[in-house]
């Protein structure tokens, strides 16, 4: 297989399997609940009600749990995120005063553009985020 099939074969590969591994492993664990509660009725035990609640609505928990520093995470994300951009601003100046560099410093300020882009998205995202958790308040 030549490499220019193989590497992005690989790459795309590796990215599915990071984003649907998670999923499948938490829907996994609600289908293991499921069964589990399934089970202890088809046996005719009964259940405890917060032991129910706590297996049906677990993740409606956690998720409210980690809203409190949401705005936090997002904006340590964007600083890091533009952080990463004034690197590449910063390699692309560095590379492009080598002898025989080219055109280098157009082709590292395509990833920091980007990742300018998503750091400053981020940071509005924080600023929203506070803005709403203030109003909750």
């Amino acid at each position: 297989m030549d490499s220019s099939v193989f590497v992005p074969f690989v790459f795309f590969t590796f990215l599915g399997a990071i984003i649907l591994v998670p999923i499948w492993l938490r829907e996994r664990t609600k289908q293991s609940a499921h069964n589990l509660i399934s089970q202890a009725l088809e046996k005719g035990q009964t259940l405890d009600p917060a032991l129910l609640r706590e297996l049906t609505q677990a993740t409606a928990v956690n998720a409210k749990a980690a809203q409190p520093d949401r705005a936090r995470r997002s904006l340590g994300s964007g600083v890091v995120l533009l952080a990463l951009a004034g690197g590449f601003v910063a390699a692309g100046f560095a590379i492009g005063g080598m002898p025989g560099a080219g055109d280098a410093l157009n082709g590292m300020m395509v990833p920091a553009a980007i990742l300018g882009a998503l750091g400053l998205g981020f940071i509005v995202l924080a600023i929203v985020d506070y803005s709403t958790q203030k109003k909750d308040q």
